[in-house]
């Protein structure tokens, strides 16, 4: 029961990290590049991951976890572009 509770507060974490972030790309207070959005997509998609996986619902886990690797990725770049233009 315990568990069941923690893994729904997770995923119930993951709507809103991921809500927030397009609401607040929406109402344009952030940016698509921003460090702030990609990190709410992040961990978003890994909390909803966790959910998934927890309930066996594959197809959404997989489509959670490409949103989340893409944030990955993003952010990544945007720490090497940032790192390449301190070294210039």
């Amino acid at each position: 029961m315990m568990r069941q509770t923690i893994l729904a507060s997770i995923g119930w974490l993951g709507v809103i990290l991921c809500t927030v972030g397009y609401l607040l790309l929406s109402m344009k207070a952030i940016k698509a590049e921003s460090r702030s959005f990609q990190l709410l997509n992040i961990l978003g998609g890994l909390c909803l991951v966790a959910t998934a996986v927890d309930s066996s619902d594959m197809p959404n886990a997989v489509a959670n976890l490409l949103w989340m690797f893409i944030g990955v990725y993003a952010f990544g770049r945007q720490l090497r572009t940032q790192n390449a233009a301190r070294t210039n």
